[in-house]
């Protein structure tokens, strides 16, 4: 098996089995997950999701996505920052630094994004979800694309559900060529060897990238430079240089630290957990 991002061998890591309920009934019929771990970047892909069929990975993420946003189940599984997300959008668009015009959720789920910005902020987010389905088997909440390319594509909890390198090519496609990819996942220095990582708990949860991996890919897809928002724990690539200075200058109007920037490459915040 070679890795999808920098197509390097990948070996054998380890297995998990899913015993936590309902997961464990998801995944009866898939049976034990193997992991695999690229040799040169770190990627660990799961080779039992990649080799699904197309309608058995849509019924597990229809299964798991409609179990999660049931409001009458409990459930703690880890969200997205939706509310520090959206701050940051106001920041970012309010200093010049994205483009709102141009604009779109990629893979946004039910809408919590856009939905949180246009009650607090009175901003439109235009969204589109070609995974998640009603149980009528209808895409729910689907914005038309109306544009090939967008100058500013956010992509919240998708990169950890890929299972081919088409799925990552897709998002960046939407992406204009002086445009910026705004990404929320969770991205460290080594995934760690072990069954019970909180990360590997969603049954949907299928890819696991590293600062070395993610350096890789966002140098092949042609970005430049990257800025990271603690807060929201999202990176924002941008293939010119030009809004570093200005990011910089938020800091120093807000008196924190909301955005840490490298000017050549992508921004190994997390070492570790």
């Amino acid at each position: 098996m070679n890795c999808i991002i920098c197509k390097s061998k990948a070996t054998y890591y380890f297995s998990k089995q899913y015993r936590e309920f309902p997961f464990d009934e998801f995944m009866h019929e898939i049976g034990p997950v193997e992991y695999y771990k690229c040799t040169e970047c770190g990627f660990v892909l799961s080779k039992t999701h990649a080799e699904l069929n197309c309608k058995t990975w849509q019924t597990l993420n229809d299964r798991f996505h409609h179990h999660i946003e049931n409001p009458s189940v409990k459930n703690n599984i880890n969200q997205p920052p939706y509310a520090e997300q959206a701050l940051m959008i106001s920041l970012l668009k309010k200093n010049g630094i994205i483009n709102t015009d141009s604009i779109l959720d990629f893979a946004a789920g039910y809408g919590t994004l856009s939905t949180i910005l246009k009650k607090y902020y009175n901003d439109t987010l235009p969204i589109y979800d070609p995974f998640v389905s009603d149980n009528t088997g209808s895409n729910v909440y689907v914005e038309t694309l109306n544009s090939a390319k967008y100058k500013t594509v956010i992509n919240s909890a998708m990169f950890e559900h890929v299972r081919t390198r088409d799925d990552l090519d897709s998002v960046n496609a939407l992406v204009d060529f002086d445009g910026c990819l705004i990404l929320h996942t969770v991205i460290c220095e080594n995934i760690p060897k072990d069954p019970e990582w909180f990360y590997l708990r969603p049954p949907v949860h299928t890819a696991f990238h590293t600062n070395k991996s993610m350096n890789v890919l966002m140098k092949q897809w042609g970005y430049n430079c990257s800025t990271y928002c603690p807060q929201s724990k999202c990176w924002i690539l941008f293939k010119s240089k030009n809004h570093i200075s200005t990011i910089e200058a938020i800091n120093t109007e807000l008196k924190n630290v909301w955005f840490i920037s490298n000017n050549d490459g992508f921004v190994d915040y997390w070492k570790g957990f």
